[in-house]
């Protein structure tokens, strides 16, 4: 694998894609201006890019119960927990965007005790880096913790689910040694001009 690799596995040409994971791709980049290196990597199994990108959008998309910056917030802490580069740096990129603050993800991905977040995102961040690192140890003293910050069961759910999920992603992106896009380590950290 060269030092410039998108991945350590083959990265399908564009032209060779089924129609709805290259318009899909089409569509990443003309909103982005560039292709997400994620997208390549996974167009290596059709089947699975498409369920892969499903369930992202079904978590990471909807605006109830979490914030999509809160939800950004959980993929950073545990993709930094879990030793993934892509991730952090990618997704760091996206909540340095949603957050409005060019700190935020830098601060998660190294130690979010002392990030500059709220008490509620903190109770947040303790639950899922707890489900993430410890997971036979969550019980119902953890959910309580979350619920008196006002968090609802399906909010709960949510920080499972985005927990669980990137677990998943963070371990495909270390075995596929997935390499972030160049664009994403600047994103969100100077305000637009």
């Amino acid at each position: 694998m060269s030092e410039r690799s998108v991945s350590r596995y083959p990265v399908p040409d564009l032209m060779d894609l089924p129609e709805d994971i290259r318009a899909k791709i089409i569509a990443v980049q003309e909103k982005a201006g560039f292709v997400p290196n994620v997208f390549l990597t996974l167009a290596h199994r059709p089947a699975e890019f498409r369920a892969f990108f499903a369930y992202h959008d079904a978590l990471m998309e909807k605006d109830e119960g979490l914030s999509k910056a809160e939800r950004e917030m959980i993929v950073v802490a545990t993709s930094g927990a879990n030793s993934c580069l892509y991730c952090v740096v990618a997704h760091g990129a996206i909540l340095r965007i949603r957050a409005k603050n060019p700190r935020v993800a830098d601060q998660l991905a190294t130690n979010y005790r002392k990030a500059e977040i709220t008490p509620r995102q903190h109770a947040m961040l303790d639950f899922a880096m707890k489900l993430a690192l410890n997971s036979a140890e969550v019980g119902d003293a953890d959910i309580a913790a979350l619920k008196a910050h006002g968090f609802d069961d399906e909010a709960v759910w949510d920080i499972g689910a985005i927990t669980a999920f990137f677990a998943m992603s963070n371990r495909l992106a270390n075995l596929t040694s997935m390499r972030p896009n160049d664009e994403f380590f600047l994103m969100g950290r100077l305000p637009k001009a």
